[in-house]
């Protein structure tokens, strides 16, 4: 990497790049440089082209807008930095086409981002870039897995202190592309991977070791869920919103819907008014709408 400097922004740059799989020239400006002309960015994601870390397409819509992806060669290094362990997504993509095909999801996700991002920090709270992990694979059994669209990392309260509640939440992104149903259906995924317990070999659960559900072992409560809706109007939405109901109430009964906060929001909500304001819908309780961070605090 001759003319790459792994110590400043070019190093945050590729770790943001293998973290979110694909951002426009746009969103990577926001992301690591906000506060310098887009310029520097620019240069930046050129030098690391250049050096073979990263590539990019144009897309022939939107004002044929640069979106840039990592190489794997970018993934490989950038996978061994300290930062980065445990971090890669399960599924990242390198192949020009396959960012093509996948660059409207992505590039949806990779914006959700940025609206906690920039959010903390306007508020002086704590939301990194690489707080952002898209697509950790979680098991629940029968070689099936959850594997939301991020798992976010945001610390409520004053970002150089120590106080405030460390809160993580599974955020799911759907831009319509799927029927309601189908949406609805990954609530039984997320209460399976909550009472998962799995086998351990040589040894069976007892009453006096029932064993310790998969989630635990990565976090001290289970993240909230966060149902980021976008590609509809208000009515969709509430479609939307209606038929997540409808799954929750088909649910086992179990403590998941009580001791796990589900929570819904139009991106365009997000985006106008931020994610700390009170525009989450809860999914198994009254349709007052909540501060995501303060929603049953934990």
């Amino acid at each position: 990497m001759i003319g790459v400097d792994v110590g400043s922004r070019d190093r945050l740059a590729l770790a943001v790049l293998t973290q979110y799989r694909m951002a426009t020239t746009e969103q990577m400006h926001r992301v690591i440089a906000p506060e310098v002309r887009i310029e520097q960015t620019r240069r930046r994601l050129a030098r690391l082209r250049v050096e073979g870390l990263v590539d990019r397409i144009t897309l022939p819509q939107a004002g044929r807008t640069r979106v840039w992806f990592p190489t794997p060669y970018g993934v490989q290094l950038a996978s061994e930095w300290p930062e980065m362990r445990g971090h890669r997504p399960s599924r990242t993509v390198s192949d020009p086409t396959a960012v093509r095909l996948k660059a409207g999801h992505t590039l949806t996700v990779t914006e959700t981002a940025l609206a906690f991002l920039e959010d903390a920090r306007r508020r002086g709270e704590m939301c990194r870039p690489l707080d952002w992990l898209t697509e950790i694979h979680h098991p629940i059994g029968s070689s099936e897995a959850v594997i939301p669209d991020a798992l976010l990392y945001y610390k409520r309260g004053p970002a150089d202190g120590d106080s405030g509640a460390m809160l993580r939440a599974f955020v799911e992104v759907d831009r319509a592309t799927m029927g309601p149903e189908r949406l609805a259906a990954k609530l039984p995924a997320y209460e399976r991977l909550y009472r998962y317990v799995p086998a351990l070999p040589g040894r069976r659960p007892t009453l006096q070791e029932p064993g310790l559900e998969e989630w635990r072992r990565r976090y001290p409560l289970f993240p909230r869920v966060l149902f980021v809706l976008d590609g509809t109007g208000p009515v969709g939405v509430d479609n939307r919103i209606s038929a997540l109901r409808a799954g929750a109430g088909l649910l086992a009964p179990s403590r998941f819907l009580h001791d796990v906060p589900i929570l819904a929001a139009s991106l365009a909500d997000l985006l106008h008014h931020s994610p700390s304001a009170p525009v989450w819908r809860p999914i198994h309780d009254s349709d007052q709408r909540v501060d995501w961070t303060r929603s049953r605090d934990r």
